[in-house]
């Protein structure tokens, strides 16, 4: 599987500094706070029963859904493409004294058998990976049970920042260039790997980068309770995350 090594999605997080920093700049203040507390809910929620699970965290980054998910008993490999920030992430997990096997491994072409594990969690990945379909399919591959992802909507206000950032990428700028998806497609390529979606979850109607440079956990639970209840949430909300089954054969 080709991987382009100048890539964005490889070279910005193999920069040592950017993985001393990835927590701050992007889970500090108050909406990062709000984004790591719901995130950590949504993922434990559809998991389900954790311990003694074998659960594979692919693009774990500094480890923090990896980390949550071994203090709760679950047997957790989490692997990444950036030394750097399984660098960070180890010693986090040692800090902790949590049990957790880090291995450096492309999201695209994972060196594990099919069905080696419970359940395959891979966060923040699919919109930034080269080739997000192959990446997809080698989820499923090695899931047993379920495979949980995230990815924006190409139905929501991030298909305009994702439009505005690959305008910027392709000006020279270093940026984040990333990808929106439309739920059909995303439905079609799990069928075409034995899989269908059993829960989903939206968490924002307006951008985050919005709610960010606002800076106020009041203003966002205030905007975004009542877009929800005008129905905008279900509609156009973003980031989706998806908790797919394996269908029964």
């Amino acid at each position: 599987m080709n991987r382009k090594a100048d890539q964005y999605s490889y070279t910005m997080y193999a920069d040592p500094a950017m993985a001393r920093s990835f927590d701050e700049c992007r889970f500090g203040g108050p909406i990062g706070e709000l984004i790591v507390g719901t995130q950590a809910r949504v993922i434990a929620n559809m998991v389900g029963r954790v311990h003694g699970r074998s659960i594979l965290d692919v693009g774990t980054g500094t480890g923090r859904a990896a980390l949550m998910l071994a203090r709760e008993g679950g047997r957790v490999t989490a692997v990444d493409a950036s030394e750097e920030m399984l660098r960070v992430a180890r010693q986090r997990a040692a800090d902790e004294l949590v049990p957790i096997t880090f291995l450096r491994a492309d999201g695209q072409h994972l060196e594990f058998e099919d069905h080696s594990f419970d359940v395959v969690v891979c966060l923040r990945v699919l919109m930034h990976a080269p080739d997000w379909v192959g990446c997809l399919a080698e989820l499923c591959r090695v899931a047993n049970d379920a495979v949980i992802f995230d990815y924006p909507s190409a139905v929501s206000l991030a298909a305009v920042e994702s439009a505005w950032r690959r305008v910027q990428h392709a000006a020279g700028r270093r940026i984040e260039a990333y990808r929106v998806f439309r739920p059909a497609r995303v439905e079609q390529e799990l069928r075409r790997w034995g899989f269908r979606v059993r829960a989903q979850h939206r968490q924002f109607v307006l951008p985050i980068q919005l709610h960010r440079r606002i800076g106020s956990r009041r203003f966002t639970d205030w905007s975004e309770r009542w877009l929800d209840r005008a129905g905008l949430l279900q509609l156009a909300g973003s980031p989706v995350t998806v908790c797919a089954e394996r269908c029964e054969s």
